[in-house]
């Protein structure tokens, strides 16, 4: 039985990856309607990744980590542009380890780091343009930095 969880306004990805902090590992993606949210999401399924949640997310803290599910009602759907609900494969479950946020604007080149908590639980943010063609390379490459020395170490 998971713990009660927080509704919050965002898309969950995750990507499977190894090491000792392997399994599934995730990025909350946030931002305003419209900010590519969705769209970033289907990219990413594309090249590998798993869709947790579109549009609205259950997340929960445990033990100073973070973990998403998808509302019932939305869990295996995401909503296409100009193409309407669609199904996609997802998880049930999974860790999340960033939030990106979405934005409009090229963010800085050499920000501060930034954070934000969720359930209790803080974890780095990044500003991404969504809806750039680099957009999923830049989360994964953000995802690959965390732990390592650098503004995403944590």
């Amino acid at each position: 039985m998971t713990p009660p969880a927080e509704l919050i306004h965002a898309n969950a990805v995750a990507v499977r990856t190894t090491g000792p902090e392997g399994g599934w590992r995730g990025a909350l993606l946030t931002g305003p309607s419209g900010a590519g949210k969705s769209d970033l999401s289907l990219r990413l399924i594309q090249a590998g990744w798993r869709l947790v949640a579109d549009d609205y997310v259950r997340v929960w803290g445990v033990g100073g980590r973070l973990y998403a599910r998808p509302p019932e009602t939305l869990a295996g759907r995401m909503e296409v542009r100009g193409l309407g609900v669609m199904g996609a494969p997802h998880l049930e479950m999974a860790r999340m380890v960033l939030v990106a946020r979405c934005v409009g604007h090229p963010p800085e080149r050499l920000p501060e780091p930034a954070f934000e908590t969720f359930a209790g639980v803080r974890l780095p943010q990044v500003e991404i343009e969504a809806l750039q063609p680099a957009a999923p390379a830049r989360l994964a490459a953000a995802l690959r930095s965390l732990g390592q020395a650098g503004p995403l170490a944590y």
